[in-house]
């Protein structure tokens, strides 16, 4: 039997949605980023629902966007690769805006969209081990719609050499630069995020969370809705690109790139 690509359960007022991906790296297609919003939709209206879980089965956080996909879409038009990355957005935004507090348990590599999708979660508790990085740069692409939501995390020139490397720095690094708020042991991990979400349930009101989460978002954010538009149109424009195009085959068939 074929195993959902999300999988949601809730005990204790904890909703746990888990991306089920794992022979891919839990890559991002359009399958998974419906479902993720579907999930995370279905928490919000959720009455038994006060804190969310968001983790991964296997070995990978992320790996962001699923290559072959996107290799697929480039016979797509601007106007199919617009509604795409609208997608995209809307997953983000929604956990981003969402009236409840999000966790991000990330037991493996976080990359690229991977990344940005542990990065719009409230806290992050992360192992060791777990690489994070924005790496669009060496493929050809953009990190556009997740640039939205980092550079409203860390100052401008940290974003600055983080998106424009696209270099990898480990956990210790991420927390750091204010990007993870906990590191903690594998073995560690689900029992410490989890009596941070208990706390949370037991310690502060359902409503006044989801309104100082929505008073954050608005007077810290004003501008977000508009940089998210342009950012939608940027990463459809650049899978346009002959670059994107270069560096997608590049990496599929593990050759180097030179740029």
């Amino acid at each position: 039997m074929t195993q959902p690509l999300v999988l949601y359960s809730v005990e204790d007022r904890i909703a746990t949605i888990s991306l089920n991906r794992p022979e891919k790296r839990n890559a991002l297609n359009p399958e998974l980023v419906a479902l993720l919003t579907e999930r995370f939709l279905e928490a919000a209206g959720d009455e038994q629902v006060k804190v969310v879980i968001l983790k991964a089965e296997g070995e990978t956080f992320s790996a962001g966007a699923d290559l072959a996909y996107l290799q697929q879409l480039q016979q797509n038009t601007y106007e199919e690769n617009l509604q795409d990355s609208q997608n995209l957005r809307t997953l983000f935004s929604t956990i981003y805006h969402l009236p409840k507090v999000v966790i991000a348990q990330v037991e493996g590599h976080a990359i690229a969209g991977g990344c940005g999708l542990a990065n719009v979660c409230d806290f992050v508790f992360a192992v060791p081990e777990a690489n994070f990085g924005y790496t669009e740069v060496k493929l050809g692409f953009v990190p556009a719609i997740v640039s939205c939501f980092l550079i409203r995390k860390i100052n401008e020139n940290l974003a600055r050499r983080i998106l424009l490397t696209g270099e990898l720095f480990n956990a210790h690094q991420a927390l750091d630069y204010g990007l993870i708020n906990f590191v903690t042991k594998k073995e560690d991990i689900h029992q410490n995020a989890r009596n941070f979400a208990l706390n949370l349930c037991g310690s502060a009101s359902l409503n006044s969370l989801g309104v100082t989460k929505e008073l954050l978002g608005k007077t810290t954010n004003a501008g977000l809705e508009k940089s998210l538009d342009l950012a939608v149109g940027i990463n459809a424009r650049v899978r346009e690109s002959e670059d994107f195009k270069k560096g997608i085959a590049s990496f599929l068939h593990k050759e180097k790139i030179n740029w």
